[in-house]
């Protein structure tokens, strides 16, 4: 299922706090210290490496919970690289519980068809304009 819900950022005169908006929720970004900004708030590529995290982790609940796995926990790491001119995701799933050898491998296949996971491998493309 697609999530076609619109985001809104906006940035006043502030370097570089930005307030986030969904319609329901709102969030803040910012940048580090050492690149003009406070670090009062995750930077937009620490929410890109969130947004994958968190999908991986609750497709992985949602899984467990429908297949009846002993899973007490899941955490799942992700950091950014650069490897032959391109950004490499490296996603670390970490379970706990009573889980057998295929049923991890399950798992991990799991992991790696989470939406933000598709999104991310497809082809992207962005259209941006100016409005006033």
């Amino acid at each position: 299922m697609a999530d076609n819900r619109t985001v809104v950022a906006t940035i006043g005169k502030d370097n570089y706090s930005t307030s986030l908006q969904n319609g329901v929720h709102t969030v803040f970004s910012d940048e580090p210290a050492e690149i003009g900004g406070k670090d009062t708030a995750p930077s937009p590529g620490d929410y890109l490496r969130m947004s994958l995290a968190s999908c991986t982790a609750i497709t992985l609940k949602m899984y467990a919970d429908r297949k009846g796995f002993k899973v007490d926990e899941i955490k799942v790491e992700v950091r950014t690289g650069q490897a032959e001119g391109k950004t490499i995701f490296y996603c670390q799933v970490f379970l706990s519980g009573d889980l057998d050898k295929a049923q991890r491998s399950r798992m991990l296949a799991i992991a790696n068809a989470c939406p933000v996971h598709k999104m991310l491998i497809n082809p992207i493309a962005v259209q941006s304009v100016v409005m006033s």
